[in-house]
Formats: structure tokens, C-alpha cells, sequence
């Protein structure tokens, strides 16, 4: 959870010139493919530097003292540069969840950002990455029932690698589920990765939670996703991220079908 001292007011100019941060990020977008529907559904809004350094020495510049000024940043920047790119799909923004002070205070730049880009919050979907150690799950599911009641879409990221898991699922079924890349990884030649899969498709289905998969590099994985349910998905299968640009989609996902 940020640090009250960390916890001052921001408004959307600030975050988008990386005032109120002390350096400057951007965005890379990668989208996320509806097989059955043969569309877009979402991009997902990936940091980056501001001459498209990896998102590793962007953290690297992020710690306690910094850390809600960061997902502030972060989110404002993906929702102007969504509206500037004409993007109308859905919008992943990644946020975190132990940046976040108090909740209904916390969102107020991201309403201001959504209202001064004129992006509809009903598009935005909101992640929470499973891998960050989350040490207060009442804290987490009071973020993501208050995002939700405000009409964003919430989504666990990296699901079934991280500390929350099935517990997490248990106490709060999201809009959508993320499963892991190391999941993913050969799952058309690993029976154990199948098996796992299956099931938590299985459960999220009777959860009425939607279900996509990242990570995704080979068309055989994509195939093998599908037969056990799937059919979103996300990987430099489809497409890798581009800086602050839309991706082509890989041709083959529309021949194929």
C-alpha cells in the first residue's frame, strides 16, 4: 500500500508530463484477439521509456517513495495515448494494487484522465498482476469491488504464478482471468499444462469469468487453448508490442478461419 506520505493529490497534467514523477514514461500497446469473434477485443498498455526502454529500467527507477506517483503516471498516460491512437476497443491498464492508498481517492486522476480524453470508463480494464506480493487481500478486493462498482472491468493478470491464486478467486470472481505465460509455454506438448489449464477454464466458466491467454508464440499452442475453451488471446503470436503505435494483427489468425 503507498505510504500517505507518498499520497498527494495529483491532477491529469501532471501525470502526463511526468511532473508530479520526476521522469518521464510512455506506452507500447499490444493487443488481445477474439478468435471466435475474429476482432480485436482489447490493448493492453505495456510502460516503456520515453525512447522505448524496456519497462525493466523504467522500475528500476520506481520504489516506495515514488510508487503511487508511478501508477498514477502510468495511468493517465495509457488512457491519452489509447484516445490519441483513435483505439476502440477495450484498454488494459495495469495498476498497483499496493499503490493504491484509499481507493475511491485513488481513482479520481483516472476519472479526470478518462473524462478529459473523452475515453468511456466502461472500456478500461483494469489489471492487477498476481505476481506482485500482495499481503492484504481485503485491501485488494475492496480496490477491485470499488473499480467495479464504477463501471471499469477488472482482470487478474499472470494467473496461476503469483501469492494470491485460487484464494483470490475464491473471495472475488473478476471479469476476467489472465493465465499465465509459464502455463501457456508448450501446452500443446505438455499433458500436465493441459490438464492444469483445462481445469482452471473449467472453473472459471462456472465462475461466469472470462478467461484469456498471454504468452501465446506458436500457432499449435493457440490451437490446443481452443479446444479446452479459449478464445482470447494475447503473444507475439498475435502480435508484439509496438511503441506508442497499434500492432498488425498476424494475418494467419484470419486465414485460418
Amino acid at each position: 500500500m503507498g505510504r500517505p506520505s507518498d499520497f498527494v493529490p495529483l491532477n491529469c497534467r501532471a501525470c502526463v508530463d511526468g511532473a508530479a514523477l520526476g521522469f518521464d514514461v510512455s506506452m507500447a500497446f499490444q493487443p488481445i484477439f477474439d478468435t471466435d469473434a475474429q476482432r480485436v477485443y482489447s490493448h493492453e498498455a505495456l510502460v516503456r521509456g520515453v525512447h522505448n526502454e524496456p519497462a525493466s529500467e523504467v522500475f528500476a527507477q520506481v520504489g516506495d517513495h515514488n510508487l503511487y506517483r508511478f501508477d498514477q503516471t502510468c495511468r493517465v498516460k495509457a488512457i491519452k495515448m489509447a484516445a490519441e491512437l483513435g483505439i476502440s476497443t477495450r484498454l488494459n491498464v495495469n495498476f498497483l494494487p499496493n499503490a493504491v492508498y484509499r481507493p475511491e481517492l485513488c481513482i479520481r486522476t483516472t476519472l479526470e484522465a478518462a473524462q478529459t480524453y473523452n475515453f468511456p470508463i466502461d472500456r478500461i480494464v483494469f489489471e492487477v498482476t498476481e505476481g506482485e506480493q500482495i499481503t492484504d487481500l481485503a485491501h485488494l478486493r475492496a480496490i477491485l469491488t470499488d473499480y467495479r462498482q464504477r463501471g471499469f472491468i477488472v482482470a487478474i493478470d499472470d494467473f496461476g504464478a503469483g501469492y494470491a491464486g485460487l484464494n483470490l478467486l475464491a473471495d472475488f470472481q473478476p471479469d476476467l482471468v489472465k493465465l499465465d505465460m509459464g502455463l501457456i509455454r508448450d501446452i500443446d506438448r505438455d499433458k500436465a499444462r493441459r490438464i492444469i489449464c483445462n481445469g482452471l477454464v473449467e472453473v472459471s466458466r462456472e465462475l461466469g469469468v472470462e478467461v484469456i491467454a498471454e504468452g501465446v508464440e506458436r500457432r499449435d499452442e493457440l490451437r490446443c487453448l481452443e479446444d479446452i475453451g479459449v478464445h482470447l488471446f494475447q503473444g507475439f503470436y498475435i502480435a508484439k508490442p509496438s511503441f506508442e503505435s497499434l500492432a498488425d494483427i498476424n494475418p494467419a489468425l484470419y486465414a485460418d478461419y
